[in-house]
Formats: structure tokens, sequence, C-alpha cells
């Protein structure tokens, strides 16, 4: 049985773009408003180690747990949340972005690389950054959407990459422009649809890169946080000489497109390594390029990047695609005993023994809505098992890891129509999900889904079709539906399923034992975290798009979303004083 609260009336109305009644804005990139609290200098140590009020990166922690340790709000007075203010967001499609909150100040990330410095406590703006951009972007990409995930906060900077293909700093304080680099000429570049981490010192960013771009727009690099000058680059597609050229069966460099790193890397700060998943090709259908029997590195893979120099320390192809099926999403880093129960887990590596404990990389990296695990050192294969309706992987090798895909599901030709489970849309995508140590359960966004995918290419032609695929709805066994799935870290089991029609969208743990999340259909909730009961819901009115954080000003406990639609909203949860 849910308890539920309607939603109250809202603790504030603020009006116009700035979100400032009557107040004249002046001209230029940042608005200003009130001076900023002095704010301590973010740190390396702080970022690995928040103070518990604080949510400074991404997922809060470099490690992508998602996990707030405050406890206030919890599964006894849950009921009791009420909004406490609201802000509007500026327009723009796909708002997704994700708060920071560093002592009292809240920094979000709008559409089309607007941010906004925000008492975190009341919801007053201290100052707006809207950075102008080119008269003729939209002209550039196949699809833009000016999507704006997450951003950066390191010494006295907010750092994000922008829609032009820059990255660039703003002063904590002011929003004024501290810095900017130029990464790729946008109008044959790379779509910047989430924004950077910063790893000792360094910010690393990814991109989903345009085929107008090559080879060289698919890259990751890594830049000086105080200053922005790069510090290396490293493409995920292999020239001629280089390790992985081989796979690409002779495809000529130049034709060689679309290996996108368009989510949030992870990082470890004792190995010094980078974690970043990476997309498909264009096309995808393997016909198109040299033959099913090529492996095309280094695409839907996992790389294990030195933070240093950027060489790839290791790989791990998680499938080769012929659907669209990316893997860029976040990879969960922890230490845990390693005990897969084969009575729920697949593929299980044989050389395991149970029970050992490892620090491994974890979690749902890609649309196949497969959970893998790996040694985070080494890349070994460890453990894996479906969690959705799949039929694109017939086997892993339990040694080796090398994924086999389901021959009925691969193109040899034009015009050839393929079942797909889960298709294009994800058992898993960019919605992220979160880990709780609290209880040793990673949970996830998922649904239930598949299409009818039919080839459309008799030779590559990105300028005609990106994916060289049509693609049509099918439900699947059980019908098309949302859920959340709770996964041990340690076996493998499932300890509880939410299920529903709508499409579940990204997921916050906390030491109150509980997991925020919201949907398609508005719905934003708590669930206990042992055993997804939903303890509290409302109905904010539009998908619940944006990335849920919890944190703490003056020792009081806030939740905050945002939603996306018609009018990008900002919304604040408390308990009642």
């Amino acid at each position: 049985m849910s308890r539920c609260r309607p939603l109250p009336l809202l603790a504030a109305v603020f009006v116009g773009t700035s979100g400032v009644s009557g107040q004249d804005t002046p001209p230029g990139p940042t608005q200003h408003f009130a001076d900023v609290p002095a704010l301590s200098p973010v740190t390396d140590s702080m970022l690995h180690t928040p103070d518990p009020g604080d949510w400074l990166s991404w997922r809060r922690t470099l490690d992508a747990w998602a996990y707030s340790p405050l406890d206030e709000i919890d599964g006894d007075n849950v009921a009791d949340l009420a909004l406490v203010w609201t802000r509007p967001l500026a327009e723009g499609f796909n708002q997704e972005g994700t708060p920071l909150v560093h002592e009292g100040v809240m920094f979000m990330p709008n559409p089309l690389d607007v941010i906004q410095a925000i008492d975190a406590g009341t919801g007053d703006l201290y100052w707006e950054y809207r950075r102008p951009l080119p008269d003729d972007l939209e002209e550039h990409f196949i699809i833009f959407a000016g999507t704006n995930r997450n951003i950066a906060i390191y010494g006295t900077s907010v750092i994000d990459t922008s829609s032009d293909d820059y990255v660039f700093a703003l002063d904590v304080r002011t929003g004024a422009l501290a810095w900017e680099t130029r990464i790729l000429d946008y109008r044959a570049g790379a779509l910047q649809t989430s924004g950077p981490i910063v790893a000792g010192g360094k910010v690393i960013s990814g991109r989903g890169c345009e085929p107008a771009g090559g080879p060289d727009a698919c890259i990751i690099t890594a830049h000086d946080a105080a200053t922005g000058t790069e510090l290396w680059r490293r493409r995920t597609i292999p020239a001629p000489g280089e390790p992985g050229d081989e796979t690409w069966g002779g495809v000529p460099f130049e034709e060689r497109h679309h290996v996108g790193t368009w989510m949030v890397p992870s990082y470890d700060p004792e190995l010094n390594l980078v974690y970043v998943g990476t997309s498909v090709t264009s096309p995808a259908p393997k016909y198109l390029l040299a033959g099913n029997d090529e492996a095309y590195l280094y695409h839907n893979s996992t790389l294990a990047l030195n933070a240093e120099t950027g060489e790839i320390a290791w790989y791990y192809q998680h499938i080769v695609d012929h659907w669209d099926m990316d893997h860029p999403y976040e990879r969960i880093l922890l230490e845990t005993a390693v005990a897969p129960d084969p009575g729920e887990v697949m593929w299980i590596n044989p050389d395991l023994e149970p029970g050992e404990r490892r620090r491994v990389m974890t979690g749902i990296p890609g649309k196949t809505g497969v959970v893998y695990t790996l040694d985070r050192e080494t890349g070994e294969f460890l453990w894996a098992r479906p969690t959705v309706t799949q039929n694109v992987i017939a086997d892993i090798d339990v040694t080796s890891g090398q994924v086999t895909v389901n021959p009925e599901t691969r193109f040899t030709a034009v015009d050839q129509e393929r079942l797909v489970c889960p298709g294009s849309g994800g058992g898993k995508n960019w919605p992220a999900g979160a880990y709780s140590p609290r209880t040793g359960l990673m949970y996830f966004p998922l649904q239930q889904a598949c299409q009818m995918v039919t080839s459309t290419l008799e030779e590559p032609a990105p300028e005609r079709s990106l994916y060289g695929i049509d693609t049509e709805f099918e439900d699947p066994p059980g019908g098309r539906r949302g859920t959340i799935q709770a996964i041990s870290v340690e076996t493998g089991r499932t300890a509880w399923e939410f299920e529903q029609e709508a499409r579940t969208f990204s997921l916050v743990a906390t030491a109150g034992g509980l997991v925020f999340g919201g949907d398609a259909d508005g719905r934003f909730r708590a669930l206990d975290d042992r055993t997804g009961e939903v303890l509290w819901e409302v109905n904010l009115g539009a998908p619940v798009l944006g990335f849920p954080i919890s944190y703490a000003v003056d020792g009081k406990q806030y939740v905050a979303v945002s939603i996306g639609g018609p009018a990008n909203t900002l919304f604040v949860f408390a308990l009642p004083d």
C-alpha cells in the first residue's frame, strides 16, 4: 500500500527567465543578482569524500554510486515530505540536468548551456550564465537537443562542455567566464550532451561524434582544470598501425564513424583509471562495413584509461552491435565479495573463487539490459546476467568474456527484418541507477520493450540514415512496461522489482533507507530500499527527466529533481520544520 500526499502549493513563484521579478537584467552572458557566499575551493579529496550535505559530482561521487549518507528523511517520515521551493528552468528539449550543491549553493545545468547558481535552501537566484551559441548550430547536427545533463565543480570554478564543442569554466561566485578551450569545430564535430568529471585536477569529458567529423571527432579529452589547457585526447576508433585497427576489416580510416562516449565517466583515484563506455558505429548493421565477423573496436565497449596519459589500460567489448544498442552508461565502482548465484546468474567465470573480495566495475552499461561485473584493475570478466527480455546475446564465453551475437538478429543484406529485444530504446538507457552500501543492492530504471528492425541501406550513407535501420515497436512477452530492479552486487540476485506501464527514470539512494525516482507520467516516488514498497508519491505534471539528488543546508535534508516538457522546472522537497 503506498502512502501518498497531494502536491502542496508552491512555496514561491518566480517571474521571468531570470527568476527575479521586476529587476532589470544586464546585457551579456552572465546575469548577476546577488553575491554567492564565500565557498571553500573544491579539492580532489572533497570530490572523493564529500561533506555529507554536498553533492559535488554527477552521481555525487566519482564511483557513480548516487548514494546520499543523509538520513533525516526515512521510511517513517517520508510521507510528510512537502515541496519547499521551485524554480523555472530555461526552455529546451530534453531537460535532463543534475544539480550540484556545495556549502548551501546549488549549481544547476539547464538546456542550451544555461547554468544557474541558486541558494539551495530558499531557491533564490545568485547568477545565471547563458552561453552565446552560433545561430547555425542546429544545421550541423543530425539530432540537436541542447541537452546538458551535468556539470563539474573544482577549485573555484564550475566547469562544463558546450553545445558548440568547447570546454569552459565559470567563477563560482560571479558566473563570469574564467576560461574556455575549443575541442572541435562544431560544424563537423561532436554533440556534447553530457558534461565532464574532474579526476586528479583534469577535466575528463566524452561526446557523441557526428559522422561528418570522421573518426577524429570520436574522442575523450583531458584539460587542466585550472587553465583549460588540453593535456591529452584519446580516439575511440583506431587508425592504421594502432592496436585495434585490424578489427575494422580494412574499412578506410576516414570511413569509420560514430563510436561516441556521450555519457559520464567514472574514476578510481587509487588505480588512476577513468572508466568510460562507448556507443555504436554508423551504420549499425555490419554487412555495411566489412562484414559480421569483425569486432570494430572500440564500439560498445568499456575503456579503462590511464588518467595521466589517456592510454587504454584495458578494454572489454560488451557486444558487436547491429541495431543501435549503445553501451555508454554509468559504471559503478565498488569493493565487494563476489559470489554470483548460479540460480540467477547466467554467465559466471569458472576461475572465480566464490566469496573472494574484488574491486569491481559493475552495473548495466548498455541498452541490452545485461548486468556485467568486471575486475576493474584488469578487466577480467567475472559474471553477467540479463535483467529484461533480450534476444541479441546468444552466449558469453565465461572464461574469456567474449560475447556471441544471436545470428538470427543480424543482417546480411538490405530490406531484412529482425525482431530485436530490447530494441534501440534500450532495456537500460541514459537514466542512471544507484548503489546503496546499506543494502548491498544496486537499483536500476529499466523497461521491457522490443522492436522490429529493418535494414535500409545497400551501402553506408550517413547523410541518408545515421544507423541504416528503421524501427517499429513490438510488445515483448508480458507487454511493454517500466521497472525498477534491485540487484545484489555480491550474488547477482534480484531482491525486488517494481513494475508499471510508464517508463522509469534516474534514481538516487539514501541512508534513510529510501530510493527516489520518477517516471514518464510525471510521478516522483520514494521506495523502501529493501522491499520496493512505494512510501510517498507526487505527480509533477511532466516527465521526471532530471537526475534527482539529496543534500543538506544547515543540517536540514532536501531532495531535488527536475522535470522536462512544456515548462522545464526544478522542484525541491523537505520535511516540515
